[in-house]
């Protein structure tokens, strides 16, 4: 099956209109026809060769939300007609530790929905941006939200489940302080996720113009990160920090925020290294620091039904696939509240 598309063929190219082949349903797939699919700052990383090892044609998107027009015999979880989304993930080997405890995302044959290793055509997997998808149903995902939210339901498949996830390994709760760094694609998930699980939340941001647009979000507070004397009056005073910038930066002046066994984690993947953090600012009060990385299939699909029961969807700029190439360079600008999401149907045109 021939199919619209969107990508590079090589790092320093622009994306471009591609067709591209999608394989027959076996009995244990699910066909997709995407709506819509989020655009995630990994997809610049990948598509432009920043991260080690992309392969061409690269096809981004891991943000994918749409309907079933067809499934394998086999299909119990998923029929024709169904509201479907597909994140970062398309299969796993099964048996492993990890996958036995619903966390495919740490598996070592973890198989990502663009960019990794397939039998098909032509011989790794070709993302969202594009017009269908097929997909085994163990890793395809039910969404519970309205048909009118798609779109914004869209960027939860990497977005949301990536700030899900620490958030609740880590147990944020009421009666927790947490700060969340960064006001962009991931942060602003990030704060409507601990605010929707009772934290009190604090938002760090470089930009004063931020503040009442993380209010809004469900901020309590608002930090300017380069105002030393708002920064000090959170001293020791933070259970958990969820740092989503997807830039090198800074981690010291943070650490000093949390309290004794407090524990701060990365979900923003710079192209560089952070500066490495002081040791000191750790050991003198058993400060943690930790990554986290997506989350699991059960994991992705309990963050899916939480936000359907919270309300909880992404804020978003709905734009057409001849608009990525610009939409990319406005991102590397901050110039997005708060994620992209391509019109699939634009692919038609």
């Amino acid at each position: 099956m021939t199919v619209k598309a969107y990508g590079a063929h090589a790092g320093d190219q622009p994306l471009q209109p591609l067709d591209i082949t999608r394989r027959a349903p076996g009995v244990h797939d699910v066909q997709i026809a995407i709506a819509c699919c989020g655009v995630c700052h990994s997809d610049i990383h990948q598509v432009r060769s920043e991260w080690a090892g992309t392969l061409y044609p690269c096809v981004p998107g891991h943000e994918i939300v749409g309907r079933v027009t067809a499934v394998g015999a086999h299909v119990s979880k998923h029929k024709i007609g169904d509201l479907v989304g597909v994140g970062c993930i398309v299969d796993s080997c099964q048996h492993c530790a990890d996958c036995n405890e619903g966390l495919e995302n740490y598996c070592a044959q973890m198989v990502g929905t663009y960019n990794g290793s397939t039998p098909d055509a032509p011989g790794h997997t070709l993302g969202g941006y594009s017009q269908q998808i097929v997909v085994h149903e163990r890793y395809v995902l039910r969404i519970c939200h309205p048909e009118a939210q798609l779109a914004a339901v869209a960027p939860l498949l990497c977005a949301g489940i990536t700030t899900y996830s620490p958030l609740r390994h880590w147990k944020v709760g009421k009666g927790h302080k947490v700060g969340v760094v960064g006001i962009g694609g991931l942060g602003h998930m990030g704060i409507k996720l601990a605010n929707a699980m009772g934290a009190h939340v604090v938002a760090f941001t470089t930009s004063p113009s931020k503040r009442e647009a993380a209010k809004a979000l469900g901020a309590h507070e608002v930090v300017v990160s380069r105002n030393a004397d708002e920064m000090a009056a959170h001293a020791k005073s933070l259970d958990f920090i969820l740092d989503t910038v997807a830039a090198p930066h800074d981690l010291d002046a943070f650490f000093a925020l949390l309290k004794r066994d407090g524990t701060m984690t990365l979900v923003g993947a710079p192209a560089s290294p952070h500066p490495s953090p002081e040791v000191f600012s750790l050991i003198m009060k058993r400060r943690s620091l930790a990554g986290s990385m997506i989350g699991g299939i059960p994991e992705t699909q309990e963050m899916l039904d939480f936000c359907a029961e919270h309300g909880i969807v992404a804020d978003v700029e709905m734009i057409r696939a001849g608009q990525i190439n610009d939409a990319y360079e406005r991102m590397l600008k901050g110039d997005v509240k708060y994620r992209f999401v391509i019109d699939c149907a634009s692919l038609a045109a």
